[in-house]
């Protein structure tokens, strides 16, 4: 059933039309790599604040600018990565390393949903010199390596046969 689906799905006229254009799908392609680049771009001066660096800025000035990039840019990858795995879905949901970057994209959101709740905590620390909670730096160092992580799985997929 689920390969009948996948296989409609890269049967669609759209996407049999995207497969066989190389502008097309090179446009698309793009729209990923620069929703990537927004959002990696966006989150990682935030998860760098979170682990203690640059402590003159307020956390709450850098998630105000750039929370609303770090969201387009997850919108405009995850729409332009559906198209592209439409391209292949039955290759692409046969693989581990697929499912594992599907895994880690996970992660990444629900890390940064909990980074987000916890962001608060700038607007109740004391301005006494210490810098933030340990499980807020490691949480910052995490989403910085979950989300490289899924860039390295994206581009190790694009070499699987």
């Amino acid at each position: 059933m689920a390969a009948e689906f996948l296989t409609a799905i890269q049967e669609f006229a759209p996407v049999a039309a995207l497969h066989s254009s190389r502008w097309s799908y090179a446009t698309v392609n793009t729209a990923h790599i620069v929703g990537l680049a927004l959002l990696l771009g966006a989150i990682v001066p935030l998860d760098l604040r979170l682990m203690g660096w640059r402590r003159a800025v307020p956390i709450a000035a850098l998630v105000r600018v750039l929370l609303p990039v770090a969201i387009f840019g997850l919108a405009l990858a995850i729409t332009a990565g559906l198209v592209l795995f439409s391209v292949r879905a039955s290759e692409y949901a046969a693989l581990p390393l697929f499912w594992v970057k599907m895994a880690l994209v996970a992660c990444g959101l629900a890390n940064a949903v909990l980074l987000h709740r916890a962001a608060a905590w700038e607007a109740q620390q004391t301005h006494d010199g210490a810098g933030p909670p340990m499980r807020l730096r490691a949480a910052g160092a995490l989403s910085i390596l979950l989300w490289l992580s899924v860039i390295a799985c994206g581009r190790l997929l694009a070499f699987v046969d």
